[in-house]
């Protein structure tokens, strides 16, 4: 087998399938995770004794340096959508990542992978694209030639974005087009950006790719999408961005009790900008990898939604 890497975040959507991919690649692999006890299905996608799973919480170093040891490429996939309890995104996105890099440089670790987003921008008015543009700037100033991968909104079967609005869609009688539903979108297969994740550790290493799929829609079409595949007429109710704003604030101070929040205040003012590949970036092509439309996949997993499941007759007009 090839040399060792450490994932840190790797039982995550993307972590999980750059495991996969690396398993396929021979590599050895060591999954760092915060509860390794929910990540021990991962050690089935590779051979006996290729894929290791270690506690490892990127808030303590001590945790870290086990993680890292004899690795020779480390890749930071750790990352949340919205803060909750300790899980901030200053001590994740960017403590974390600065934590990770050192740590890796102690230990001669050579390529460094980190896994951001579109759109990671230090004046950015939300707090994740902020704090993603400031653990990219502090893994390179540790790691110069560390590779960084911003994807667009990433899908696939547990995806957050379209099982999320299909779940929606099966009980409310409408689905949400936040700020008129206007915002553009790229979304990128989560298969595809765990292939750059295996292209990234086996290339010449530094640079910065902004990873998207071969389309971009309006947040409405990907909700029209959605309810075509699913297969249920639903209202699309454009919400004022001061209405959307509020329900973040509701989702925030859900999130502070432990709930998964539909929507937070952050999320609004993330979704104010198109997250969608600048004109001329380095992206999938650069790293040799084919972006895999959106259609095709979709259906392989939001079938579920249908009234019927998979056996739904979608020929017919669609019904609650």
């Amino acid at each position: 087998m090839k040399g060792l890497v450490t994932i840190f975040g790797g039982s995550g959507f993307v972590g999980s399938q750059s495991v996969r991919v690396l398993a396929k690649a021979g590599r050895r692999i060591r999954v760092a995770v915060r509860r390794p006890w929910q990540a021990y299905r991962l050690r089935l996608l590779g051979d006996v004794g290729q894929i290791e799973i270690v506690q490892a919480n990127v808030r303590n170093p001590a945790s870290i340096e086990r993680a890292l040891e004899g690795a020779e490429d480390c890749v930071n996939a750790a990352a949340v959508m919205y803060e909750a309890g300790r899980q901030k995104f200053q001590s994740l996105h960017v403590m974390g990542a600065q934590n990770i890099a050192e740590a890796a440089r102690r230990r001669g670790v050579g390529r460094f992978v980190q896994i951001s987003a579109l759109g990671a921008d230090p004046h950015s008015p939300a707090k994740y694209a902020r704090t993603k543009a400031d653990g990219e700037a502090a893994v390179r100033a540790i790691y110069p030639d560390a590779v960084v991968l911003r994807p667009s909104v990433v899908f696939g079967p547990e995806d957050k974005f379209f099982n999320r609005f299909a779940a929606m869609a099966v009980t409310s009688p409408a689905l949400p087009l936040i700020g008129g539903g206007e915002t553009r979108f790229q979304p990128v297969f989560v298969g595809d950006v765990a292939k750059a994740v295996g292209a990234a550790l086996e290339g010449p290493g530094g640079g910065t790719y902004e990873l998207g799929g071969p389309s971009v829609y309006s947040f409405r079409q990907l909700m029209e999408l959605v309810l075509k595949e699913i297969g249920r007429e639903r209202l699309l109710l454009p919400i004022p961005w001061s209405a959307a704003a509020l329900i973040g604030t509701v989702g925030d101070f859900a999130a502070g009790f432990g709930f998964a929040p539909p929507l937070t205040a952050d999320q609004v003012a993330l979704l104010r900008a198109d997250n969608v590949v600048a004109a001329g970036a380095p992206g999938l092509a650069e790293l040799g990898v084919t972006p895999t439309p959106l259609e095709p996949i979709i259906p392989t997993y939001l079938y579920r939604y249908r009234k019927g499941g998979q056996f739904a007759d979608l020929g017919i007009e669609a019904q609650a």
